[in-house]
């Protein structure tokens, strides 16, 4: 039988498993280990979401006023929100509130989707659970 996950579990697992190749190719060269969150946001939300369920939310990351990127985290059915990439910002980009986007059906999903089948089966390892049991 599996153990049940918690939260603290998928925080290590997915903190551990975060990489220059997990993260948004077009960002990939600056990506540091000096800052590991930075740009895994949309893989992360979606592998916690897969393991803990819940809602995508996306909000708007702003420099000086004007949008920049996109910012997602998980929401849960209590209300609790879940961000563990939250640390990647600079104390010069805020993030907007947030609002939910439904989960894209797997033949739609093209963006970063080989970035989050990496970090889904690191993560999934790192749990010791069976590779592909979260496949979209």
């Amino acid at each position: 039988m599996t153990r049940p996950l918690l939260l603290k579990d998928v925080e290590q697992a997915v903190r551990d498993s975060w990489g220059a190749d997990t993260c948004t190719p077009v960002h990939r060269p600056h990506w540091s280990a000096d800052n590991p969150a930075r740009d895994q946001c949309g893989v992360t939300a979606m592998v916690v979401n897969d393991l803990l369920g819940g809602e995508l939310v996306r909000g708007e990351v702003h420099v000086d006023g004007e949008r920049v990127d996109y910012h997602w985290w998980n929401r849960f059915a209590t209300g609790v929100e879940i961000d563990l990439t939250r640390e990647q910002f600079a104390p010069h980009e805020s993030v907007t509130d947030g609002v939910v986007i439904p989960r894209p059906p797997a033949a739609e999903w093209r963006r970063l989707r080989e970035e989050y089948e990496i970090l889904r089966d690191r993560v999934m390892d790192r749990l010791g659970r069976p590779r592909g049991a979260t496949d979209l």
